[in-house]
């Protein structure tokens, strides 16, 4: 795989994503028993916004970077939608030191920080550099494992998880013309398994029809669904035009939620004509 996604760190899918993320965590925290998080594609963890690959796209700049001003300071949205995305702020906020932003919390981060002494993390990276520095990151923490091998085995492997409660979060590079179909296999396989747990799907929108294609497949399952998308401008523009998420078996109530996020969140990112969001 030649995906690296220190380049694209902190853009505005992965606020999108991590916002919608902390959001399922809180969800699972409610009840006073333990969840596993599984993450099928975790990356490095942490990103510095600082570093060369992050630098030379300055995506960054165009996603959380609309959030905050340049001394770090928060540029809130309107109250109800600061209040969704107040646990995201939070990590972020405990990540950084005072000042500018110079680190941005991935998958792996935000959900280490939000967990609980008796939940788990599972982290799966299979890019060979990008795993030595996630097991360096998170290797001492006994609530993480860490496995290097393709995201379908992780979940014939670790599903069901002996928490019986838990969220799966599945983010493909897509760089195969397959992948919808991969992702689709690997969700079937992981309902049988794991029939009541959350299974989140991210998906790109570039225009070249792989979100409707995903859609089709995820919907074939015939399972409760909540699809949430974000698009920064119009797909004729080329590019990363918007990202969404396909959450399978979603906390009653998030849907509300994201009602309230999203339309503030769209209109902070929006980068030119045809940005829009749903929630459905």
């Amino acid at each position: 795989m030649n995906y690296r996604h220190a380049y694209h760190a902190a853009n505005h899918a992965d606020v999108l994503k991590h916002a919608v993320l902390a959001r399922l965590l809180v969800h699972l925290a409610k009840k006073d028993k333990p969840f596993r998080v599984i993450d099928a594609h975790a990356g490095l963890g942490l990103y510095s916004l600082n570093a060369p690959e992050a630098g030379k796209t300055l995506e960054w700049r165009e996603g959380v970077g609309r959030l905050y001003d340049d001394a770090g300071a928060v540029l809130p949205l309107q109250s109800l939608a600061e209040a969704m995305l107040a646990p995201w702020r939070e990590v972020v906020g405990q990540v950084n030191g005072p000042g500018p932003l110079e680190t941005y919390p991935g998958s792996p981060e935000v959900a280490r920080r939000m967990m609980r002494r008796m939940d788990k993390l599972s982290l799966n990276e299979l890019h060979p550099e990008d795993f030595i520095t996630l097991s360096r990151r998170y290797g001492q923490d006994l609530r993480v494992v860490l496995t290097q091998v393709d995201a379908g085995t992780v979940l014939k492997a670790q599903l069901p998880p002996p928490e019986r409660r838990g969220l799966i979060l599945i983010d493909p590079p897509y760089e195969k013309t397959d992948e919808a179909q991969r992702v689709g296999r690997m969700l079937a396989e992981g309902l049988k398994r794991f029939a009541t747990g959350i299974f989140v799907v991210w998906y790109p929108v570039t225009g070249d029809g792989l979100d409707e294609k995903l859609g089709q497949i995820i919907r074939a399952l015939d399972l409760p669904l909540l699809q949430v998308e974000m698009r920064v401008r119009s797909v004729e523009s080329g590019g990363l035009a918007g990202s969404g998420l396909f959450i399978l078996n979603p906390p009653w109530q998030l849907d509300d939620e994201l009602k309230l996020l999203l339309p503030a969140l769209t209109q902070r990112l929006a980068q030119g004509p045809g940005a829009m969001g749903f929630v459905r």
